[in-house]
C-alpha cells in the first residue's frame, strides 16, 4: 500500500471550502495558525497569481506565510483580499 502525503491546498477548491477553513481557523487556532491557513489557500489558488494580485514577490509570499513567520498586517490584509476573504468583526455572544 502506498501512501500521499496530505496537504490542505488539495481540498480548497471552491469558496465555500476556503471560508469554512478560514472560519474555522479563526474560531480554533492562534495567529500563527490563521498566518498558515492564509498560505495554504494561496497556494490551492496559486502563489502566481496571488503574486499579480497583491504586487508582492512569490518569495516574499513565501516567507511572509511560512510557519513562524509575522508578516505585517498589510500583506496579510493584501493576500486575504487576493483570495477573495474579508476580515468581518461581530459581537462576541454572552
Amino acid at each position: 500500500m502506498e501512501s500521499t502525503r496530505f496537504d490542505i491546498a488539495d481540498y480548497l477548491d471552491s469558496k465555500e471550502m476556503i471560508s469554512e477553513y478560514l472560519n474555522t481557523v479563526l474560531e480554533e487556532g492562534d495567529h500563527a495558525d490563521m498566518i498558515i491557513a492564509i498560505g495554504h489557500i494561496a497556494k490551492a489558488i496559486g502563489m502566481t497569481k496571488i503574486s499579480k494580485e497583491t504586487g508582492l514577490s512569490r518569495p516574499s509570499l513565501y516567507k511572509a506565510l511560512s510557519d513562524g513567520a509575522k508578516p505585517q498586517f498589510g500583506t496579510i490584509m493584501k493576500v486575504l483580499k487576493a483570495i477573495g476573504g474579508q476580515i468581518r468583526v461581530n459581537p462576541i455572544s454572552s
